[in-house]
């Protein structure tokens, strides 16, 4: 008997590398496809941004724009010296504060109410966006008839109740009262909805074992939907706390002066910016204001944060 060993099996062929143009465009592609965006955005983003600073260290003027001369801080300084600077920045906080509290919380109910199954759900939360999608321009042209001293429905409206008119746009409280309005008109739905995204994303478990327990439905929303809102709460401030520093078109149109009403009662930074660069023609002044804006708005948002997190550690800790 005879043993015949088998035949060796061929070596496994080993894949041919590809050549090194086609190494490098499947390197290089995925960038194919990012390198719009960041052409757009260092276009319109990142040039801007360092050009403002640039300019902001000259003085620059509107009517002679090609002529510059260093002035290095000068600009940072006569800002802080002006007096209107400082009741920009004040009219700008409370604004904020007058616009931004109070529609944060309209939000947070509305899109409470909508979270439940109501009939018509999809008509309400359409109707949410329709202030957001009305230009700023016709929403504050309306508010301001409505706030108008002699004829807006406003003061009509109170006249029923006995008080006398009331003259919206010479009054400090006044004026910025009227101006929140239309913040709080044009953006609560938008917050409703994102809040209403975030407790849509909130597992039903935890409702249906609070329901078992006994918990109202106040208990819930404080101890169940709060908690689960924590991150979307914080995301619709910080982005409230960009959007109220960068106020501008409604206090611009709401009387149509850039100076914001007689006595500055309610012009904020970027009116202020505008006024420095187009009414005032000094470029270089208005830049170094953008950036104090920038600065503020990355203080304010830096600070929303420390807060959350201070607060997330806090109940971690509990």
């Amino acid at each position: 008997m005879t043993l015949t060993a088998p035949a060796p099996s061929a070596p496994a062929r080993r894949a041919p590398r590809p050549a090194p143009a086609r190494r490098f465009l499947r390197a290089v592609s995925p960038y194919s496809y990012l390198a719009p965006f960041f052409t757009l955005f260092a276009a319109f983003g990142l040039f801007p941004l360092i050009y403002t600073a640039y300019i902001s260290f000259y003085r620059v003027e509107l009517q002679t724009s090609g002529d510059k001369a260093w002035r290095g801080w000068g600009n940072y300084v006569a800002i802080f010296e002006d007096p209107f600077f400082w009741t920009a920045l004040r009219n700008t906080f409370t604004l904020g504060a007058l616009s931004t509290i109070p529609q944060l919380m309209l939000a947070l109910g509305l899109a409470h109410l909508l979270n439940y199954r109501l009939r018509g759900r999809t008509f309400f939360r359409t109707v949410m966006l329709l202030p957001y999608a009305t230009s700023v321009a016709a929403a504050t042209l309306v508010f301001a008839q409505l706030f108008g001293h002699d004829f807006g429905l406003v003061n009509y409206v109170l006249s029923l109740f006995g008080i006398s008119p009331v003259d919206w746009q010479t009054g400090t409280w006044t004026s910025q009262t009227a101006v929140s309005c239309i913040v709080i008109w044009r953006w609560t739905g938008y917050n409703a909805l994102i809040f209403l995204a975030g407790m849509q994303s909130i597992p039903g478990d935890l409702y249906e074992a609070a329901e078992v327990d006994g918990a109202s439905r106040w208990r819930q929303f404080f101890h169940v939907t709060l908690p689960g809102l924590r991150p979307t709460i914080v995301f619709a401030v910080i982005m409230s706390t960009i959007g109220a520093t960068q106020l501008f078109g409604e206090p611009l149109l709401f009387e149509g002066s850039a100076s914001g009403g007689i006595s500055h009662q309610y012009q904020t930074l970027g009116l202020y910016m505008y006024e420095q660069g187009w009414s005032f023609f000094h470029l270089g002044r208005a830049a170094a204001i953008a950036w104090v804006m920038f600065l503020l708005i990355l203080l304010l948002v830096g600070l929303n944060t420390l807060l959350a997190r201070r607060r997330t550690a806090k109940e971690t800790a509990r």
